[in-house]
């Protein structure tokens, strides 16, 4: 049998939206996982450490029940307690290196590239499983981030085999060009979160990969 770790990250990637109300926040993440989503990051930056505790708990329940994994943003300690699948780090996070010797051999580690293909190489030395880029198209949650053209994707993909994983103002509108171009991810949060149905929401995601081909595109 696989460990979560060996599995290639691939498909619909929620990101967890702000919120106080675990209620709600564990009913929208049942319903996408329902939906397919194929991996969930708990991104919390307000929240004291009961709250994240508490809440990447529950979170952590829900995804083993459909056997997805949980990774958990910037915080390797609290991936550790909790015993997450993983972490993902950002440009002011802890190394690689270090996430691995915490979190073991058998941990999920992504590394967020932005629109630089200059932080993909360290980050595959490193050790890294899968590494992000974006923002693709104009975000609430990271306003004024760079965009870079999907071609970036293809550019990563000649240097690298690791998935790659596309995130920024992404919805099922949008979604098709960034998986023809080899995303092998979506990262998603407003979209999928920030809507009046989550259910439908990450089947429209799901969707997107079905119909994609990875037919050569001009970069």
């Amino acid at each position: 049998m696989k460990t979560m770790s060996s599995r290639r990250i691939s498909g619909l990637y929620g990101i967890t939206p702000q919120t106080r109300d675990d209620a709600w926040l564990c009913s929208r993440v049942e319903q996408a996982l329902c939906g397919g989503m194929g991996v969930l990051q708990y991104r919390s930056k307000d929240a004291d450490a009961s709250m994240r505790l508490r809440q990447s708990r529950a979170l952590l329940a829900l995804c083993r029940g459909h056997g997805v994994p949980l990774v958990v943003n910037d915080d390797i300690e609290l991936a550790l307690a909790i015993g997450a699948d993983g972490v993902h780090l950002g440009r002011d996070d802890a190394a690689v290196e270090h996430a691995r010797r915490t979190l073991g051999r058998a941990a999920i580690i992504g590394v967020s590239c932005y629109a630089d293909l200059g932080r993909l190489e360290p980050a595959v030395h490193a050790g890294a499983d899968y590494v992000a880029f974006g923002s693709f198209f104009p975000s609430r949650v990271k306003p004024g981030a760079p965009c870079p053209s999907p071609g970036i994707l293809r550019q990563a993909r000649a240097r690298c085999d690791l998935p790659l994983v596309a995130i920024g103002g992404i919805t099922p509108g949008n979604a098709r060009v960034l998986v023809e171009h080899g995303a092998d991810a979506l990262a998603v949060i407003s979209a999928l979160f920030d809507v009046p149905d989550t259910l439908a929401a990450a089947r429209a995601f799901a969707a997107c990969f079905d119909r994609c081909t990875t037919a050569a595109l001009p970069t």
